[in-house]
């Protein structure tokens, strides 16, 4: 069982900058066909700074940190044991290429299902830009098997 003392652990923040090139790959791969994440006239002319972050993007933005699944090994999870649950988004503000993205992340709960057969671990992570504006809320789910 992982310990739930880990539950409030907070974990060094990670600042990463949004890259042309790498909103353009992301929506590739998801399909996403709008040029305001692919063509800079086009993302200029819908009132946008620059390239637009497709919703999704942060997700793997913030998992470029170095060694991103470090915190499971830190809490005494099994990485080969967990599963993705799930993923959410509350978005406060558009993210555009050229904003310097940092993520503040904790370790929110920690709860087991089927007497201990599964846990859950949460994870919470506020988004801010170089302006220290509040941009995103980004909460992940995975579920630990222990059998």
């Amino acid at each position: 069982m992982i310990d739930k003392k880990h539950i409030g652990k907070v974990f060094p923040l990670h600042t990463v900058e949004v890259e042309k090139s790498a909103l353009r790959l992301f929506a590739k791969v998801i399909g996403e066909t709008d040029p305001v994440y692919t063509d800079e006239s086009a993302a200029h002319a819908a009132g946008h700074r620059s390239l637009l972050a497709p919703p999704t993007f942060l997700f793997g933005l913030e998992m470029s940190r170095p060694n991103a699944f470090a915190w499971l090994y830190e809490i005494g999870a099994n990485p080969a044991r967990i599963l993705h649950g799930e993923q959410s988004f509350a978005y406060r503000a558009t993210v555009c290429a050229g904003d310097v993205i940092t993520f503040e992340t904790h370790l929110a709960d920690i709860y087991d299902k089927k007497n201990g057969a599964l846990e859950f671990i949460l994870r919470k992570s506020r988004a801010t830009n170089q302006d220290g504006q509040h941009v995103a809320d980004l909460a992940t789910l995975v579920a630990h098997r222990n059998t």
